[in-house]
């Protein structure tokens, strides 16, 4: 290999953190064996510390990059690592097509979408630029509903932004989960087995507690005065409608990160 042609290879190792660790070990281990081989005659005292060297610097790389693969994996990659634009447009795709799948089972599931709904996901969908965290707990979302089953499609929306969530059935074990793990952002129902304003409930006992995790309540009611009591009470908003619940969910998410 040229010097011209190293010289053109190592300038494209420098675009990611991957190939700048790739580099040095090539410049380090080069480096060694050319003092291994030419300086033997000037070297005798220390020769065997610089074989060691040789021989156990492939080990430590190697315990080195298992641990970043293990514990800081989304920091191995480079800004072009992330510019497939046909992956970025299935994700919002398979968002957009999700909201529009909850709509339509809000409206009675016969798939019955106006014009203006469209444009309005399309134009949601395209707008969010979610950013994952290295922090995990700021990746996921609690969902409070005792029939978690009705909300399939809007957790797929958020599932194909890369966020995760954890279900729980009723107030107190939503409590109980928030005592032991953190979350980007709340989302509730209203009326539960246990009663007819639990979101309500839950909303009081967290911010009463000290919680300020950011808290959306999706009922069946968009009404202006629920919204204004739901804000009144510390959530950051109440609705019924799939897209808005999108945007302020994502909105929380992003703000938090």
């Amino acid at each position: 290999m040229s010097v011209k042609e190293f010289a053109d290879s190592a300038k494209g190792f420098t675009k990611s953190p991957l190939g700048i660790i790739a580099l040095f070990i090539v410049l380090v281990y080069g480096f060694a064996s050319f003092v291994v081989g030419f300086g033997e005659a000037h070297l005798k005292e220390h020769i065997a510390s610089l074989v060691y060297f040789m021989v156990l610097f492939p080990v430590l790389v190697f315990l080195g990059f298992l641990w970043l693969v293990a514990k800081h994996h989304k920091k191995l990659y480079g800004p072009a690592d992330f510019k497939d634009e046909s992956n970025f447009l299935k994700t919002q795709l398979s968002s957009a097509v999700s909201l529009a799948a909850a709509i339509s089972k809000q409206s009675g599931g016969d798939g019955d979408i106006n014009q203006n709904q469209l444009d309005e996901i399309v134009e949601l969908v395209s707008k969010t630029t979610q950013k994952l965290s290295n922090e995990k707990w700021k990746n996921r979302i609690l969902w409070v509903d005792d029939r978690p089953e009705n909300n399939v499609h809007e957790r797929q929306a958020f599932e194909d932004q890369g966020l995760h969530f954890k279900l729980a059935l009723s107030t107190d074990e939503a409590v109980e989960t928030l005592k032991n793990e953190k979350f980007a952002a709340i989302i509730s129902d209203m009326g539960r087995k246990e009663g007819p304003q639990e979101g309500y409930l839950l909303l009081d006992r967290l911010r009463n507690s000290g919680n300020s995790t950011p808290f959306v309540i999706y009922a069946g009611s968009n009404l202006p005065e629920h919204k204004r009591m739901a804000r009144e009470r510390g959530a950051l908003g109440s609705t019924n409608r799939a897209q808005e619940l999108f945007q302020l969910v994502m909105n929380a998410v992003q703000n938090g990160s």
